[in-house]
């Protein structure tokens, strides 16, 4: 079997909680050695974030730490902050989400690290940029609100909620290791590395695609609109007998197609419905009477029955019913880490060539203390791979 795209790079992860963590461990998943610098005592913050909690840890740090190696230094103390800086000058990627400009009193700042290490990709995380915004302390929920993704998130009528999950967090996470990577690449041309810096405001921002065109198009902010679609029609949740059935119909061929399956074929005809511009204009007609016949049968029925004439839908699954689903179509969603660690999530990319990196599961704090300072101390020592669980040192 081949290698994995990033056999032998080594990352230095100062990260903590969500967006760094999440990057390394795609980087991990990808091959890379990443080594997660923790602090004595407690660690990342998310050790402790639970219920729920897993044999080890929380499942909060677990969902983001697998494939990584745990060491603790304490970086007030001067042979501490002297092994972190071996392990920047022995490292190919760094990575960290302190406050802006406070790892410089440790000598670890970018400039100081580019000196120990001109071929260092050094990453850096932060909520708001690093001018007039580094003050600002970065959390996912305060990012939803001031970047907008509230203002369109939500039914109309109600108060403006936040997405299900920390997502700024996590596309910030996959900018980081995207940039990462494009880095990586420049120095392979150059032989010089770089400071890459992503913030959730600006990949927030970055992610917004068509809504935010619509606002720069128009000159008009889009608002709340539930599960509508502000330029489809039908392209929402529709009700059925049981439950909800998405229902995404991107063009009229489709939607004479849907008109036929549910027995309506004179809609097709209407000028009402003919064209999505006018199934817009009459949403609340349409969906009405689109429902009035959906009502009938449960949304699993309708979705075996639309999908086998093309048509683009799925009833609303829970977490449970997602994974089952995506199970059924080959798909392998889950891993299974071992060590006492709960099931993890998959990394999402296949390579052609070569399978996955081996997922090991995500540390115990100081776990790998011995080995990654006995490597640091000597430069002829070579890390031994990931092994079972065993007590930290």
């Amino acid at each position: 079997m081949e290698a994995l795209p990033l056999d032998g790079v080594v990352v230095a992860d100062f990260s903590r909680v969500l967006a760094g963590p999440y990057a390394t461990m795609l980087l991990a998943d990808l091959g890379a050695t990443v080594i997660k610098v923790e602090r004595p005592g407690t660690g990342d913050d998310t050790r402790s974030w639970g219920p729920p909690w897993t044999e080890n840890s929380s499942s909060y740090f677990e969902s983001v730490n697998r494939g990584k190696r745990s060491v603790r230094l304490d970086l007030s103390r001067d042979e501490d902050r002297a092994a972190a800086r071996e392990l920047v000058r022995r490292a190919d990627v760094l990575v960290e989400n302190f406050k802006v400009g406070s790892l410089a009193q440790h000598g670890l700042d970018f400039e100081s690290a580019h000196e120990l290490n001109p071929r260092l990709i050094y990453t850096s995380i932060s909520g708001f940029g690093s001018q007039e915004g580094a003050e600002l302390p970065g959390y996912d929920f305060v990012v939803q609100a001031l970047g907008g993704l509230m203002s369109i998130t939500g039914e109309p009528e109600r108060p403006p909620v936040k997405v299900g999950v920390a997502v700024v967090d996590v596309l910030t996470g996959k900018d980081a290791a995207l940039g990462i990577m494009a880095a990586l690449r420049h120095r392979e041309m150059t032989g010089r590395g770089q400071h890459v810096e992503v913030n959730l405001m600006s990949s927030l921002l970055g992610s917004l695609a068509n809504q935010m065109s619509s606002l720069l198009t128009t000159g008009i902010a889009p608002q709340r609109m539930g599960n509508q679609h502000p330029s489809i029609a039908p392209y929402e949740t529709l009700r059925c007998e049981d439950a909800f059935l998405a229902v995404a119909v991107g063009n009229d061929a489709q939607f004479r197609k849907l008109s036929e399956a549910l027995g309506l074929v004179s809609m097709a005809d209407d000028p009402k419905f003919a064209t999505n511009a006018q199934r817009v204009a009459h949403r609340e007609e349409m969906l009405s009477r689109l429902e009035n016949v959906l009502g009938a049968r449960t949304a699993a029925d309708w979705q075996q029955r639309l999908q086998g004439v093309g048509i683009a839908c799925g009833q609303v699954n829970d977490l449970s019913g997602a994974v089952h689903y995506a199970e059924s179509l080959g798909l392998r969603p889950m891993v299974d880490p071992g060590g006492g660690a709960a099931m993890q999530v998959r990394m999402p990319i296949d390579f052609s060539g070569h399978g996955s990196a081996e997922v090991t599961a995500p540390p115990l704090l100081g776990e790998h203390d011995k080995e990654v300072l006995a490597w640091l101390e000597d430069p002829e020592q070579q890390l031994p791979p990931i092994s079972s669980r065993r007590d930290p040192q």
